[in-house]
């Protein structure tokens, strides 16, 4: 009886846990550093360049994903990769206030982006074994809702935390982040000690060691298989492209927020970037992406793509607006954003669907890991050269070079064969 209890703890006690604990890395690496450096005076150039090197463990994931399975179990994983997590937020904290503080905090950034990327492999395939059928179907708004959560919490109260430290130590930027960072550590490390003894001991949760030269010949022969399906070539760039505007404005979106008029930007403070984007811009981001899924599983994909890919793509002219403008009232400013975030959040609905499509088949799990791998990609190239494109044109320039640099995504959609299959497929899931 106890054994059976340990196999089927109940799905509350730890569901909302693990996914709130997978958003938050995520949030901190690619939003919050952002932030933080912007706040501590590093150059946009740099924020944009180092921080997007964060992105490749999830470009590179689907490379390693066997190695999870092989070695040890699911639950191991997670709860070592939430300790190592805590440990580099700790190291986060503790390199803030140092010198040459900036390439040893983006180590242990690296660190935490590895991790989380090894974590989400761990958590998406032990949810799989840890619950039953009709659980995980029940379940997966769920999770989906902690993982939102955890991007509010993020993108939200952390920075708006980290702006009341701030206005605590007026005078010491770095001693506000790394009491902030610090407060994450502690959390993480809590994460870990409580998903080592809630987390239930499925029966199938066990390293596969049976017959490790087959499962590799396997993992390779998923990988050849992808890029041979047809129109391969349009596929890729599909992917890289359909974000290419919005790879390059995420990155200088909040530094322009905070950066002085003198400079261009709007002069906001850290708490109020925080509310913006944590509060307003994730509830329209999350609004736009649920009409997205419901239109688009009413009419399918073929119907709704291209007002989508507009979607994603000329709210973007807002922020021209804003650096034009300049205004002063916060209602107007998180309006501009609110509209750029329901866009995205829309129209980022295509492009998960297309990718569900290619993925269709015998390897789908593996290939729909393998897109996710490139649509990383298509944030991280564009978004590194992102700051220094910023700083020589300026924030007016840069916000109209961002909507010039939708152009590729109408072009090559253009080419996209949404064919009769792929209607259809959707149709029928709908």
């Amino acid at each position: 009886m106890t054994s059976e209890k340990k196999e089927l703890r109940n799905p509350w006690f730890w569901i909302p846990s693990l996914y709130f604990a997978e958003g938050i890395p995520y949030v901190i690496v690619m939003t919050v550093s952002v932030i933080m450096y912007k706040r501590l005076e590093i150059s946009n150039t740099e924020i944009a360049l180092y921080t997007s090197w964060l992105y490749l463990p999830w470009v590179i994931k689907p490379l390693w994903s066997p190695v999870v399975d092989i070695l040890k179990t699911k639950r191991y994983w997670i709860v070592l990769m939430q300790l190592v997590i805590g440990a580099g937020l700790a190291g986060v904290a503790l390199t803030i206030p140092a010198d040459n503080f900036f390439k040893y905090s983006l180590i242990f950034l690296w660190l935490m982006a590895f991790s989380s990327a090894t974590h989400d492999i761990a958590a998406d395939g032990f949810y799989m074994l840890g619950l039953t059928k009709n659980d995980q179907a029940f379940f997966v708004g769920i999770r989906s809702t902690f993982y939102r959560i955890a991007m509010i919490t993020g993108q939200g109260l952390l920075v708006i935390l980290a702006g009341y430290f701030e206005e605590l130590y007026p005078q010491n930027i770095a001693t506000a982040w790394s009491i902030t960072f610090m407060i994450l550590a502690g959390l993480f490390i809590i994460f870990m000690v409580y998903h080592k003894f809630i987390l239930p001991y499925p029966k199938d949760d066990a390293p596969a060691v049976s017959d490790n030269g087959a499962l590799f010949k396997e993992f390779f022969n998923t990988f050849i298989l992808f890029f041979k399906k047809k129109n391969i070539g349009i596929i890729i760039a599909f992917l890289l492209l359909y974000r290419l505007g919005e790879s390059q404005l995420v990155k200088l979106a909040s530094p322009f927020l905070l950066d002085a008029k003198e400079t261009g930007g709007l002069a906001l403070s850290t708490g109020e970037v925080g509310f913006i984007y944590g509060t307003v811009g994730i509830l329209a981001l999350t609004f736009g992406g649920l009409l997205g899924g419901f239109l688009a599983a009413k009419h399918g994909l073929k119907y709704w793509l291209w007002w989508m890919l507009i979607a994603i793509n000329l709210p973007n002219a807002v922020y021209i607006y804003l650096a034009y403008a300049l205004p002063e009232s916060m209602f107007v400013i998180s309006f501009c954003v609110a509209v750029e975030q329901f866009g995205y959040g829309f129209g980022f609905t295509a492009y998960m669907l297309y990718m569900i499509l290619i993925s269709d088949g015998k390897h789908k799990t593996a290939h729909f890991a393998i897109t996710t791998g490139f649509m990383a990609l298509g944030m991280m190239l564009p978004g590194m050269i992102s700051g220094w494109i910023q700083q020589m044109l300026g924030y007016q320039n840069f916000f109209v070079w961002v909507l010039i640099a939708t152009i590729p995504a109408f072009i090559i959609t253009k080419f996209i064969n949404i064919d009769s299959d792929f209607g259809k497929t959707t149709e029928k899931n709908s």
